[in-house]
């Protein structure tokens, strides 16, 4: 739901602007081995793993998985984050470390690249490391490419899948359309489609406007969000999730205070007002997503901004746990 401002990243990173993308945009460097597959069994046994998994249709995604055991927790970035985004910490860090490194500890983890994806670093952007599309692409498009890796990697299903930002969206329309492949759900602060109803058309153009690259100083082909034409429609013509264990987790701090507006550092757009209706939209949303998700536990008290995992890993690798241990002991039953 955030778009990161790379100028602002030493003292704004994980500033709450929603900006999510629905685009599979271009540029990529592909590194690391190629693979059929991670093999049958790869993706439960003890065996770490870094790479491109072959979609069998000249394209390549790349992922890393770690840890052993069932299910298997697939985590999907937000807006423009590569796989490593679940293995980013604060400055200073917490005891309890990032969230991919701990999952793995108690499950077998997966994250991956969606094509046009990029890290900030000290030096410019680390681009997406699967292989580049040339068209942007819709949620619908991520979630079948999700599908195609989880597939083509041999990744034993069902899955737990937790989804940050936009990642939340694939993964309810991956959920929708295999409900079968489907043990649990944990939301990361996740995009609703509900969001712009709180805000006037005049502030809805202008958070779309948030979500360009140019404007975030994000790379040219970085990912792109077009959320009234793209992500909207799809999500409201979508099924409902299965009823699986599902945990919602919604940021309850909001970065952009009238001390962070008057630094100047965001569009002449971002005033008090604009801020007010976003942040007040945006928790009405949540509680919207919630009613639409199948026996959903809300969690409000999180002490995060958007970036929950970031903010707060203990917490969202809890609520994985939480989950997990929910599946295993129905599979036990």
């Amino acid at each position: 739901m955030v778009a990161l401002f790379p100028s602002l990243l030493p003292t704004l990173m994980r500033v709450y602007l929603p900006t999510w993308h629905c685009t599979l945009a271009v540029a990529v460097v592909v590194v690391g081995a190629t693979l059929a597959g991670c093999g049958g069994g790869a993706s439960n046994v003890a065996a770490d793993f870094a790479g491109t998994v072959s979609l069998g249709n000249g394209r390549e995604i790349y992922m890393e998985c770690r840890g052993s055991g069932t299910p298997t927790v697939v985590l999907v970035s937000g807006l423009g984050e590569r796989a490593d985004n679940w293995k980013t910490l604060p400055d200073p860090a917490p005891v309890d470390g990032a969230v991919f490194p701990a999952v793995a500890g108690f499950s077998r983890v997966c994250a991956y690249d969606r094509p046009g994806t990029a890290t900030a670093t000290a030096t410019g952007f680390a681009l997406s490391r699967s292989t580049q599309v040339p068209r942007l692409a819709t949620v619908q498009d991520s979630a079948a490419d999700l599908n195609l890796l989880l597939t083509a990697s041999g990744a034993k299903g069902p899955y737990v899948l937790v989804g940050h930002s936009l990642g939340g969206s694939i993964i309810r329309l991956y959920a929708a359309v295999h409900p079968a492949n489907v043990a649990a759900l944990v939301f990361d602060d996740a995009l609703s489609e509900d969001l712009g109803d709180g805000l006037t058309p005049l502030q809805l153009a202008n958070f779309e406007k948030l979500n360009d690259p140019a404007a975030q100083g994000r790379p040219s082909g970085s990912e792109n969000t077009f959320f009234s034409a793209a992500v909207v429609p799809q999500l409201r013509a979508a099924r409902p999730p299965p009823r699986v264990p599902t945990i919602v987790l919604t940021a309850d701090i909001w970065p952009l205070t009238a001390e962070a507006i008057a630094t100047g550092a965001f569009p002449p757009f971002v005033d008090q007002a604009f801020s007010d209706a976003l942040w007040a939209s945006q928790l009405v949303a949540q509680d919207k997503l919630v009613a639409k998700l199948p026996g959903a536990r809300h969690i409000t008290n999180t002490h995060a901004t958007h970036y929950i995992h970031i903010d707060n890993p203990a917490l969202v690798t809890d609520s994985i746990r939480d989950v997990v241990d929910q599946v295993r002991r129905t599979a036990a039953r």
